[in-house]
């Protein structure tokens, strides 16, 4: 089972019948070249990369924009859309009156996987009290959080609120709680390591920015600015893949995470295994 851990349904075709609101997506996203994907270009992509499930996550950012980029609702239809593909993550905006309210329904009834929030976009630290009721109700219904960490493309963000020791106070006080790091917390991707050996309940996704290509990107943080050796020996049960797509592209970042200098059986892990046991499995 391969599973790519972060991607970022916005311009699939399905949730993009209203032109102003695809435009809204570009604009608040900053992707502006890519056009909507029909779901079976995206099973084609999935084909070609040799990936048997995404997990979709959304952004709400309304107390910023006015409305979700992309919302549970959305979300939920994508995944009856293509359950055996479809893996579904829930947004909500700590600062919305109805966050709590909206999160509860997302797992209740909308059965969605887990939580996604972006603290450089919606700025707050992650002790930040408006954040206590959705870290309650994620432990209530055993579901992970997925927070972006690191640099963020977005604009209108402030890397100051996602650099991973950040979240240490988090996975020490809520031990129960799975925390995933997106993006390796890049580029302080040596924290994220730290906190991963200290916390087992942390998790990181390797949708990491590259410069140059996919490949050597991923040689430079996963053999220099973390040995192999930590992830092969220390951190194997903990790292997952993550595409970030649409901003990066799915295929050469799949055939990249294979061809860096790990056991077989850590990269099963990493592909698919660790991903089943953050989300509590796939059911």
């Amino acid at each position: 089972m391969f599973i790519d851990m972060h991607v970022h349904p916005a311009f699939f075709e399905p949730i993009n019948g209203d032109e102003k609101r695809e435009q809204y997506r570009h604009n608040v996203l900053d992707i502006h070249k890519n056009g909507t994907a029909p779901l079976e270009h995206i099973f084609n992509q999935m084909r070609c990369a040799g990936l048997d499930r995404l997990c979709l996550l959304p952004q709400d950012y309304t107390t910023q924009t006015g409305s979700a980029v992309v919302t549970n609702e959305e979300i939920a239809a994508l995944v009856k859309a293509a359950p055996d593909k479809f893996i579904g993550f829930a947004g909500a905006d700590p600062f919305d009156p109805r966050a709590a309210e909206k999160l509860e329904y997302a797992f209740s009834v909308l059965k969605l996987k887990g939580l996604k929030l972006h603290p450089s976009r919606q700025r707050f630290y992650p002790w930040d009290d408006a954040l206590r009721p959705l870290y309650d109700i994620c432990e209530k219904y055993d579901k992970p959080i997925v927070f972006h960490s690191g640099l963020s493309w977005e604009p209108d963000t402030l890397s100051k609120y996602a650099r991973p020791v950040l979240f240490e106070e988090l996975a020490y006080t809520r031990p129960k709680l799975r925390i995933c790091l997106a993006h390796f917390g890049w580029p302080w991707v040596q924290e994220t390591a730290m906190l991963m050996v200290k916390y087992p309940n942390l998790y990181a996704d390797t949708g990491i920015l590259y410069f140059d290509s996919a490949r050597e990107f991923y040689r430079r943080v996963f053999t220099q600015d973390i040995p192999a050796t930590w992830i092969d020996r220390s951190l194997r049960h903990q790292v997952m893949f993550g595409s970030n797509n649409p901003r990066f592209e799915q295929i050469r970042m799949a055939q990249a995470i294979r061809e860096l200098p790990l056991r077989d059986s850590t990269l099963e892990l990493i592909c698919g295994g660790n991903a089943e046991v953050f989300l509590g499995g796939l059911d």
